[in-house]
């Protein structure tokens, strides 16, 4: 049994119900955890303490850094502009192939050295010239209310609102969580429920229900990304089945990332995904009727350019996080033929017509 957080970390978890033997159920995700006294859920940051659900890393981060909105991916949420990008610890999946694992599986709460209200994340991210705050490294699902909290606190400085995530989470705190976000780029790791059950202890059904209800219920703009492992879910048929459904069930204008796999916790056996790999995906899923498919983690100018679904001229070339052109009218039309690009464009690229490039940024709040 873990031993209970401090009462100065505790934080009123909102998604919770006693049952009738007396344990307490977690009602954020699918996994349903049931409680004793003192026990803490599958992803470690949500405990019973004093008979209620209370959430242990509300204010604690594992870092806070000013990103490219490329590197999430987003490829269709304001290109070139910046976002301040934060997470806590914990997770509600397992992935086997995690490649943050040292802060998604850590159970280390000392690691968390940043303490910031959502105030001042908002604050921060003003002060630094971020056009958005992005909750990831972690799945901000574990921390919501400290990320719906946070959300709201930007919203107020007019800062948009990011959530990087695999969608393993129940419709309830789903509809409150994707309300105050404004962006989403949404982890779909395979096409396959034994994907799920054998690599990262979960389900496929409720990520898929997520991208449905985000994309048709919310105002939420949508992205997906696959990680391509090799031997796992890379083959053509799974690749085609995955593209055919996001093209029937949410469209051919919802962009679809395939990332390149490096060997990384519990899966160091596997080989790095081949450029050829990535290629053959984003063909497969073009020929299914996809209108945007990238490749992600490589350098590819094709796999990183948008083009026009029309006319298919190049509206915006990328290198993997340098935008090396950009070519889309004021209100993200097609120059060419007038076509309107699906997402969320500005007047202009990034800052002052320019884009934030591949940097990345440390920065330190204050407090």
């Amino acid at each position: 049994m873990s031993q209970p957080a401090t009462v100065d970390t505790l934080y009123p978890g909102r998604w919770w119900h006693t049952l009738p033997d007396g344990r307490v159920q977690c009602n954020l995700c699918p996994r349903d955890c049931q409680l004793h006294e003192g026990q803490r859920g599958a992803c470690f940051v949500r405990q019973r303490v004093n008979d209620a659900m209370q959430l242990t890393t509300y204010g604690r981060s594992s870092g806070f850094c000013i990103d490219p909105i490329e590197k999430k991916p987003l490829n269709h949420f304001y290109p070139g502009s910046s976002i301040l990008s934060f997470g806590t610890a914990g997770c509600n999946l397992a992935c086997r192939f995690c490649q943050n694992w040292d802060i998604s599986k850590s159970k280390d709460m000392d690691r968390l050295m940043d303490q910031a209200s959502p105030q001042a994340i908002a604050a921060a991210a003003r002060r630094n010239g971020a056009d958005a705050v992005a909750y990831t490294y972690n799945d901000p699902v574990v921390f919501a209310e400290y990320a719906i909290d946070t959300a709201l606190a930007c919203r107020e400085q007019g800062i948009r609102n990011v959530a990087v995530t695999a969608g393993y989470i129940h419709p309830a705190p789903r509809r409150e969580f994707f309300a105050v976000m404004d962006a989403a780029n949404v982890d779909l790791k395979a096409f396959t429920e034994t994907f799920y059950h054998k690599l990262c202890v979960g389900h496929l059904g409720p990520v898929l229900d997520t991208l449905a209800y985000i994309h048709h219920e919310s105002a939420c703009w949508l992205e997906i990304t696959t990680l391509l492992i090799p031997g796992e879910n890379d083959s053509p048929a799974e690749i085609n089945e995955l593209a055919t459904w996001v093209a029937r069930e949410l469209g051919p204008d919802v962009p679809l990332h395939f990332t390149a796999f490096h060997p990384d916790w519990k899966m160091t056996d596997r080989p790095e995904t081949p450029l050829a790999t990535l290629v053959q995906a984003r063909r497969i899923a073009l020929d299914a009727g996809l209108h945007h498919v990238y490749t992600g983690n490589v350098h590819d100018s094709e796999g990183g350019t948008t083009f026009c679904p029309n006319c298919h001229a190049a509206l915006i070339v990328r290198d993997w996080y340098d935008i090396r052109r950009y070519d889309l009218t004021a209100s993200g039309h097609c120059p060419h033929c007038a076509t309107s690009l699906a997402g969320r464009f500005g007047p202009q690229l990034g800052h002052n017509g320019s884009a934030f490039g591949a940097r990345r940024i440390p920065v330190r709040l204050a407090l």
